[in-house]
């Protein structure tokens, strides 16, 4: 049996105590009681809103080799039978064992932090680094004080690269974090206004984003957008902090890796990359200019860890936009189809603004109604009435004449928008759900957008349920 960890690595990583007769090891960890497989190690962690240890019996009947438990709850959980090893905290304890993953591997380490893109730069980088070696990466958005411990710990020892999400709401976030990744590279995506609500400026963001590189490794890369109006202050950052390398994408004469030429289409992009002096033609499977850019620094950390460069190259010819990151789907209505670019999962007004851009080049039809579903950017504070009204640009400019809006905070975009552009407004998604389950067409193009919290997902969930998905030869 190949374990992850056995129970003596365990034990000793987290200086816990056994309880009951553990087994000889485990093949995985989850926080969630749910969704446990057989033989893992089920963490008790404490958040804001639940404690696992309530959950502890259900991770036990779902299949949990292992518990891990505070000391303070154990006497709740002595009806249960599955062994345990005993903590002082959970997940102080799921830190020290990532720790330990972290200092038994030989891996290369990415990780990616910014404003716009985390995600779907780390999914990337899983992607076009596969063909070269054994990949371990964090699931889904897993960048915070647990997800990231989290998915150190479930590194595997034979690890060949590792690629890590880190994020921020608040300043000091990413320093404990990228201290325990330790990366060999890191990647800023860009800086631009999220969680504006927590900062006073963009600067304030910058220099919080810039925490990534204290945990960077002597000798180690960072790669910086050569285009961000930050870049200069980001540069001076990352050398007082001691980072040995730093290397630059972007669309700049300077930049190392550079985008010399785009080309976009409504399914998929390419891009002609200057790199070391010799340029090469890439195809990607995925629409947007923003992808193509931050394709440059996934690119650029390839060649820093020494991954097949060419291998990359023909992998991002079959990347494909993740769920609410820009999925496409083609649904039947009317005997033809309409087209849903899911870009639900979250939002900023530079993510916004990117989003837009990829609407207005979903379609050359003049007949096509190009439809901005857009909802409310959370986090924004005292800028939240401006960042919203200054949507109105971007819209004009890109030609979009249909925006259906719900939210307070969107009202401010419904009264900046003229009488030219058609714009239907509901104060609460729910009542925006049913107007669009009622008004899509053929031919129309939606693109959803909002910040997680304000539900969106029922929207694109709506759109599925009610309309299949179009085929040439018919509904499927």
């Amino acid at each position: 049996m190949s374990w992850l960890w056995t129970t003596d690595e365990m034990i000793a990583a987290m200086a816990g105590r056994p309880f009951g007769t553990p087994p000889e090891g485990i093949t995985g960890i989850s926080i969630d009681s749910r969704s446990i497989g057989p033989g893992e190690a089920f963490f008790a962690i404490k958040g804001d809103r639940v404690d696992g240890h309530d959950y502890a019996s259900m991770a036990m009947a779902n299949g949990a080799a292992l518990l891990v438990v505070s000391e303070a709850r154990l006497p709740a959980m002595g009806r249960l039978t599955v062994p345990m090893i005993v903590v002082e905290d959970v997940l102080a304890a799921l830190a020290k064992l990532g720790l330990a993953a972290r200092a038994r591997t030989e891996a290369k380490i990415i990780a990616v932090t910014g404003s716009v893109g985390k995600t779907t730069t780390k999914e990337m980088l899983r992607h076009v680094l596969t063909p070269s070696g054994k990949v371990h990466a964090s699931v889904a958005s897993f960048n915070n004080h647990w997800g990231v411990p989290l998915t150190l710990a479930r590194m595997p020892e034979d690890t060949d690269f590792g690629i890590f999400e880190v994020g921020m709401n608040h300043p000091d976030e990413i320093r404990p974090l990228v201290k325990m990744v330790q990366p060999h590279v890191a990647i800023i995506t860009t800086i631009a206004a999220a969680h504006l609500g927590n900062f006073k400026s963009i600067k304030e963001i910058a220099t919080a984003k810039a925490e990534i590189f204290e945990g960077i490794v002597p000798g180690g890369h960072a790669i910086l957008n050569r285009d961000s109006d930050q870049f200069n202050f980001l540069d001076r950052a990352a050398q007082a902090a001691g980072v040995e390398n730093i290397h630059t994408f972007g669309q700049h004469p300077k930049a190392d890796f550079r985008l010399a030429e785009f080309n976009g289409s409504e399914e998929n992009s390419a891009l002609w990359l200057t790199l070391g002096g010799e340029t090469f033609e890439i195809a990607i499977g995925a629409p947007g200019r923003h992808i193509a850019e931050n394709a440059l620094a996934v690119l650029g950390a390839v060649t820093l860890v020494g991954a097949d460069l060419d291998k990359a190259i023909e992998a991002l010819s079959t990347l494909q936009p993740e769920k609410g990151r820009g999925k496409r789907h083609k649904l039947s209505v009317g005997g033809s189809y309409f087209t849903l670019i899911d870009e639900s999962y979250n939002a900023n007004p530079a993510s916004m603004r990117a989003a837009i851009s990829l609407l207005a080049a979903s379609s050359s039809d003049s007949r096509t109604r190009r439809i901005a579903v857009l909802g409310d950017m959370l986090e924004m504070g005292d800028h939240s009435h401006k960042v919203h009204a200054d949507l109105a640009g971007p819209l004009l400019a890109a030609g979009i004449e249909h925006v259906w809006l719900a939210g307070p905070e969107m009202a401010a975009l419904r009264d900046s928008l003229p009488d030219s552009v058609h714009v239907e407004y509901r104060e609460n998604t729910e009542d925006l759900v049913a107007f669009i389950l009622d008004s899509v067409a053929p031919g129309d193009v939606l693109m959803v957008k909002s910040s997680l919290g304000t539900g969106f997902g029922k929207i694109v969930a709506g759109l599925l349920d009610k309309f299949a998905a179009f085929s040439e030869t018919g509904p499927n």
